[in-house]
């Protein structure tokens, strides 16, 4: 009889439905994956607001939750909506709850992130929309615009075309490019505790992601 796998639990708070059907689709493939040394399950909530996530929580024990959101460096409104989540973040600490606010964030958008599953993507760019090329060249499709990309059918349907090692992948990928600012002296900023590059593309998604297929022995 085969072993019955246990199941390993991690928290999320997203800023909208693609990240969200992207940890679905993560979920799945990682619990197909016989290799796997776990099951996962991700508990996910669409919040914008982590320290109301985290004021909903009712904790026995120490818990690790992830919020994931885009800064969207060149634009002051983004920006400060940016700092207000990192506001927010850090006031998660004065809850008395054990609770370790991690940051998942993408510069600009979660596109990179979906970008590097199929190959490098170290432009920076002035306008989230410009992700929409190489988003059609790495997945083969032709979407005239960043709003049908993202309609529910299609979005899925271009998740179903990542695989376990295009994941693994897009960590190295995503790894290699923040080495690289490192390497090349970007400042790297920190607020309320929490590091960020204002230069794009950047990204810390990857870190999260990298953490779950660490724990399932899966790289």
């Amino acid at each position: 009889m085969t072993k019955m796998k246990e199941t390993q639990r991690f928290y999320f708070s997203v800023e909208g439905e693609c990240e969200a059907w992207y940890l679905e689709a993560l979920q799945k493939l990682i619990n197909e994956e016989h290799s796997a040394a776990y099951k996962v399950s991700f508990d996910t909530k669409i919040e914008k607001n982590p320290y109301k996530r985290a004021k909903a929580m009712s904790l026995l024990s120490k818990r690790e939750i992830t919020h994931w959101c885009d800064y969207e460096d060149g634009d002051a409104e983004n920006t400060t909506k940016f700092m207000h989540t990192l506001d927010l973040l850090k006031k998660t600490s004065t809850l008395g709850k054990q609770i370790d606010y991690k940051l998942g964030y993408s510069n600009f958008t979660f596109e990179l992130w979906m970008v590097l599953h199929k190959m490098d993507c170290n432009a920076a760019y002035a306008h989230r929309r410009q992700y929409l090329q190489p988003i059609n060249r790495a997945y083969g499709e032709k979407f005239a615009e960043l709003k049908e990309y993202k309609n529910e059918t299609n979005f899925k349907r271009v998740l179903g075309k990542i695989t376990l090692d295009d994941v693994q992948q897009a960590v190295e990928r995503a790894r290699s490019l923040m080495q690289r600012h490192e390497q090349n002296g970007i400042k790297q900023y920190e607020y309320k505790g929490y590091r960020y590059y204002k230069d794009n593309p950047s990204l810390t998604v990857w870190e999260s992601v990298h953490t779950i297929l660490q724990k399932c022995r899966l790289v």
